[in-house]
């Protein structure tokens, strides 16, 4: 028995626990890669893996690809905005570990101040706010964050890190869940 009255069982509290750390979900979007690595004779068998802290998440092998159209979804559930995103593209090998083809990592901190802030009476496609690509960021471009349907949607395009060519381009759109702490 608790002092409250009520006996306490570890799963409901870790469970309570989660959702009360829980900011909400960020559906991360694969939309494409450009222009990847060749890692087999011709071609690439590329797959993409989503990492933030201790989640990891992969979008399906497109088979002999160097500009694969994933259009794949991944949600992670966000517990703290301030960690980066790491992605790292990967060749699919049949008989051998799979070959690196490059990774890139963004932070959404500026996504999530765009997130609360009041939006509802914009226009849809009003641009809310851009990033420039710098040194310190993976952008191959001008990354902006607009308001569209009713949300608020990033377009990034990652340009790849530690191979020769590459990039990859997803959307970021937040979901939030009722009974999460929320932003």
């Amino acid at each position: 028995m608790s002092v409250s009255g009520s006996p306490t069982t570890p799963s409901t509290d870790r469970s309570t626990s989660l959702m009360d750390n829980l900011l909400g979900l960020l559906r991360i979007r694969v939309k494409k890669g450009v222009n990847l690595a060749v890692r087999d004779v011709r071609s690439s068998d590329p797959y993409v893996v989503v990492k933030m802290g201790r989640q990891k998440l992969k979008t399906r092998v497109i088979k002999k690809d160097v500009n694969p159209e994933w259009n794949e979804d991944l949600t992670l559930s966000i517990t703290d905005a301030s960690l980066p995103i790491k992605l790292t593209v990967y060749d699919h090998d049949t008989f051998s570990k799979d070959d690196k083809m490059g990774d890139a990592e963004f932070d959404i901190k500026t996504y999530i101040e765009a997130l609360k802030m009041n939006l509802a009476e914009l226009p849809s496609g009003t641009i809310i706010s851009k990033v420039q690509p710098s040194r310190n960021n993976c952008l191959a471009e001008e990354s902006t964050i607009h308001w569209a349907d009713g949300k608020v949607v990033q377009d990034i395009c990652l340009r790849l890190r530690n191979v020769e060519c590459g990039e990859v381009e997803i959307q970021l759109q937040w979901i939030d869940l009722p009974g999460s702490r929320g932003l």
